[in-house]
């Protein structure tokens, strides 16, 4: 396996104006949960109970990047990263989510954004990454129609604060996660369930996308905007009519649902009819609301799936074969290891022709970190990297549109539900006393981009 980068493709072998970036996420990273006028997102609410992180574990510190951006930034630029893509917590801005501003939480990116620049890094935003504000939530959340409107308010302060700072901006991140996590599975924050939470929160979080995008044109026309999907590359169980069409519903919900109505492709409702349940959420002239001409497309792909039909599975008639029962290489988090899968997704979303560009937007592995003589060893993430940067040129040598490649995650985080246990970092955080060192992968990722 290759640790230098003259045994692997060079960064040249992609052209000039690929973007290559590492991506994070404020509720993951930031800590300071109730510091300097932050009011509480639905996040910090949904840690508090018990049983619903692994461990217990919560944000309230995490890594600490809000008091120590500037020792992560060096870090960033130490790793010859050119892009930086975060996210504002909704609730550090807007206590309420509505409403009075904080101006500590409005300097703090300010600060962010400029030590950023000020280390030739390019920032990227992301408006929205799951840590909706709780005064909101009490209100419905994205249940409520009137999010739509909260989140225009958002979107309107960040770009009028930062806009002239920041040209690219993600509008949300993997909408069918946090919805169905969130809404239908209560998995994760806000911990609701059901198709009548689910399906709701669906139309209003893909109203609030285009309204946002249409906010950030209209105040910076010349702005960089684009939202990120989550996908999965699903096959078939069985060479099987049922399989295959179990398939086709799994794919509606995991990598059409939000991206074609936005698109102007409206809802894949042929494929999965439990979606014609929105029609009571959809009001006269929506469906010409939907549609926004992105600048970009992020895809975030991590995996392979395997589908089969299940009847005794509700709505959409299929079931995943988990990874560990077929008894293939699997990561911390039991995602098959399966590099070819996101060469997959590029030639899936190139099926688009509406989308302008696409850039993966996040992609990484967790992995046991093994720590010897002062160094931290992550060989197997290091493959997994180099694996999938190599099927990320093979689209892009066969001619199909990628351009661009962000690592998910600078550091080991806050992963969710699944609390500190899984490490995605290129550097490693011890979170007892938040030492942080870079692991091999990081080294590789320094000399690759260097």
């Amino acid at each position: 396996m290759p640790l230098n980068p003259e045994e692997f493709p060079s960064k040249e072998a992609f052209d000039p104006h690929f973007k290559w970036g590492v991506s994070v996420a404020a509720y993951q990273i930031e800590g300071a949960h109730d510091a300097d006028g932050k009011g509480p997102s639905i996040w910090d609410v949904f840690t508090s109970k018990r049983g619903k992180v692994l461990n217990g574990d919560h944000g309230n510190i995490a890594c600490d990047f809000y008091h120590r951006y500037t020792e992560d930034i060096a870090l960033v630029k130490k790793l010859n990263i050119p892009n930086f893509r975060f996210s504002i917590s909704w609730s550090r801005i807007l206590p309420k989510g509505t409403g009075e501003v904080n101006p500590a939480g409005i300097a703090y990116y300010h600060q962010l954004i400029d030590e950023c620049l000020a280390k030739g890094i390019t920032p990227w935003i992301t408006l929205y990454h799951w840590d909706l504000p709780q005064e909101l939530e009490k209100q419905g959340g994205w249940t409520n129609r009137k999010v739509i409107t909260w989140f225009e308010e958002f979107t309107r302060l960040c770009i009028t604060t930062y806009g002239d700072k920041v040209h690219n901006w993600i509008v949300m991140n993997e909408p069918v996660v946090f919805t169905g996590a969130g809404y239908f599975l209560g998995l994760h924050a806000p911990g609701r369930r059901g198709m009548s939470n689910f399906l709701p929160a669906i139309h209003h979080a893909t109203m609030a996308i285009a309204a946002s995008a249409r906010i950030i044109r209209q105040i910076k026309p010349e702005a960089n905007i684009g939202t990120t999907f989550s996908c999965s590359y699903l096959e078939p169980y069985r060479n099987l009519e049922r399989d295959r069409k179990a398939v086709a519903r799994v794919n509606a919900l995991l990598n059409r649902l939000y991206i074609e109505p936005l698109l102007g492709l409206g809802y894949p409702v042929k494929e999965l009819p439990v979606l014609k349940g929105l029609q009571k959420y959809i009001l006269a002239g929506d469906l010409e609301q939907l549609s926004f001409n992105f600048d970009f497309i992020g895809i975030q792909n991590y995996t392979r799936e395997i589908i089969k039909n299940s009847w005794l599975t509700p709505y959409i008639g299929a079931s995943l074969i988990k990874a560990e029962k077929r008894k293939v290489p699997i990561t911390s988090m039991k995602w098959e290891v399966y590099p070819e899968a996101i060469y997959q997704m590029i030639k899936q979303f190139n099926a688009y022709p509406q989308i302008k560009k696409l850039l993966i937007t996040e992609n990484g592995a967790a992995f046991p970190d093994v720590k010897k003589d002062g160094h931290i060893h992550d060989t197997e993430r290091l493959k997994y990297l180099q694996d999938n940067i190599k099927q990320v040129l093979r689209a892009k040598e066969e001619g199909y549109k990628v351009d661009g490649y962000f690592v998910w995650t600078l550091t080991d985080n806050f992963e969710w539900a699944e609390g500190y246990h899984p490490r995605f970092g290129l550097v490693h955080i011890d979170f007892e006393t938040q030492e942080r060192t870079i692991k091999d992968s990081g080294w590789w990722i320094s000399k690759f981009l260097s």
